[in-house]
């Protein structure tokens, strides 16, 4: 089998593939959406293995951060148009900061509820940037919506190590609480130093970080995490805290962890000493362990491998070998994408 890592990548990739892979998506899209409907797909866009696999079967044959990028490029210039009832909107970088007017604007040709999905793109940004912390920083948001349902694929990057790392999103019909989030997350390696407050296993800490905000005791157990910190080797305490933010989340009272962290300012640092404070001081641990469920490394730092879904790959290549021959694309084009499927994963 073939395997995939996820290199960080800075490059664009050439407009005469850009071009052949959206003529090759439009019908293998389209025939996806009419044999199974518009959830279906997205449902399909929610896994980071059929993610993949489409992005090589449209040409895209690297296995790299840019895989991400360029597909959801890809999808966005077929999906947003008349034809279909399906809109992507965002994407990397300056795209990304534009994804809340676009969404506006795209929400009102389908009549998508505008301001659910807004809510929605902005909670899971701040998820997998702050409650989320794993050594990697976005900087690729993706929002792929219908009119009752939605989905969100992330990317982050770790410049240090020179990895991305790619974050799929469950499909939803309302904004959901940040809990098991992630149908899939992409990465080459498994990290050891995470706070996943995004776990229900975090739930007790994320409700103890909430309690510390509303009663005012931020600062006194700040300080009193510090001070441990002295003789404790290894805790990793923020050395800065904007306590204009602090008293800003004070004075706004907030009921849950997602309406705290979606306080403007409310970033990781802040949460990874709130969920210090909540180990350390008060006794309730929160998810150490990282989420990543597709780790495609063979060794990584820790030499573990972490074994892919053979099973899944099967359903998948023989998913798009059907559609592919269903598809209304030239003999041509067929013949080349069936032939790159029957030595994608040897």
């Amino acid at each position: 089998m073939k395997e995939i890592y996820l290199p960080l990548h800075h490059g664009k990739a050439p407009y005469w593939l850009l071009n052949r892979m959206k003529k090759l998506a439009k019908p293998v899209v389209k025939l996806i959406i009419m044999e199974y409907g518009e959830k279906a797909f997205l449902e399909r866009l929610s896994s980071p293995i059929f993610f993949q696999s489409l992005s090589n079967v449209l040409g895209f044959d690297w296995n790299s951060s840019g895989v991400t990028t360029v597909l959801t490029g890809v999808l966005k210039a077929v999906l947003n148009n008349e034809e279909f009832e399906i809109r992507v909107a965002g994407g990397k970088g300056k795209n990304a900061l534009r994804t809340p007017e676009e969404i506006m604007k795209l929400s009102d040709e389908i009549g998508a509820d505008g301001k659910t999905l807004v809510d929605f793109s902005r909670l899971a940004a701040k998820a997998d940037s702050a409650a989320l912390i794993d050594g990697y920083s976005l900087y690729h948001h993706a929002l792929i919506f219908t009119p009752k349902y939605f989905t969100v694929i992330q990317q982050g990057m770790n410049e240090s190590e020179r990895l991305a790392r790619r974050y799929h999103w469950n499909v939803y019909s309302s904004v959901p609480e940040l809990e098991n989030v992630h149908d899939g997350i992409i990465t080459e390696r498994r990290e050891k130093e995470v706070i996943n407050m995004l776990s229900e296993l975090s739930r007790d800490a994320k409700k103890v970080c909430v309690d510390i905000v509303r009663d005012g005791s931020f600062r006194k157990d700040y300080e009193k995490l510090v001070s441990v910190s002295r003789w404790r080797k290894g805790l990793m305490v923020p050395k800065k805290i904007d306590w204009k933010v602090i008293e800003r989340a004070y004075n706004l009272q907030p009921d849950r962890f997602e309406d705290m962290l979606l306080i403007r300012g409310f970033g990781k640092e802040t949460v990874r000493a709130l969920a210090l404070i909540a180990e350390i001081i008060y006794n309730t641990e929160y998810d150490k362990t990282d989420p990543a469920k597709y780790c495609f490394a063979v060794g990584g730092k820790d030499g573990v491998p972490f074994p892919v879904r053979k099973d899944i790959y099967d359903e998948v290549i023989e998913f798009m070998r059907e559609t592919v021959k269903q598809a209304e694309i030239g003999d041509f084009e067929k013949k080349k994408i069936l032939e790159r499927l029957s030595r994608a994963w040897m």
